[in-house]
């Protein structure tokens, strides 16, 4: 079994050369298994991120949640050590890139969402993420009152590997 850093670049490398024509059709298949999700599951509030290093592009969707009535809201890095804060967006808001070179919203008009689509660099069986190893996610699923954390990937990132000690479990991971 790799480690966590190796599987990481792996799984990043690997995601990056998907072709255009077969990401596409995942994006919008991962979008549908959303859509089906909410509609069981309605949130008011989202919080979703802006796709970055070849992660699915939701963006379509989002544009389709808004115009539904759910307010939508963008990760906003507040501290190295801190949890996320989520600022409310709706697309085609203003956004600049953050020290990470992540695009957020300039109005920083912050909410708790209800439910978070999160990002997936990799997965394993028991719905753990690999993200960029940060631990962004983690601290901010340890918070109470926890939101649904809905880890978003391609299928072909699911993987073999050992939750750490500050790992958080995921409510489900929707892939394509």
């Amino acid at each position: 079994m790799l480690n966590k850093t190796d599987l990481r670049r792996s799984l990043l490398a690997a995601r990056g050369v998907i072709a255009t024509d077969l990401r596409e059709r995942c994006d919008m298949a991962i979008a549908e298994r959303i859509c089906m999700w909410l509609k069981e599951n309605p949130v008011q509030s989202l919080g979703v991120y802006w796709p970055i290093k070849s992660e699915p592009d939701l963006r379509a969707l989002y544009d389709d949640l808004s115009r539904k009535g759910i307010k939508l809201a963008l990760p906003v890095v507040t501290g190295q050590d801190a949890p996320l804060a989520f600022a409310a967006w709706t697309p085609g808001d203003t956004l600049a890139r953050d020290a990470c070179g992540v695009p957020t919203p300039v109005e920083r008009n912050l909410i708790r969402p209800e439910g978070l689509l999160i990002p997936c660099v990799g997965f394993n069986a028991d719905n753990i993420r690999l993200g960029y190893g940060g631990g962004y996610y983690d601290r901010t699923l340890a918070e109470k009152p926890r939101p649904i954390a809905i880890g978003i990937a391609y299928s072909s990132a699911r993987a073999a590997f050992n939750a750490g000690p500050h790992d958080v479990a995921l409510d489900l991971v929707i892939t394509d």
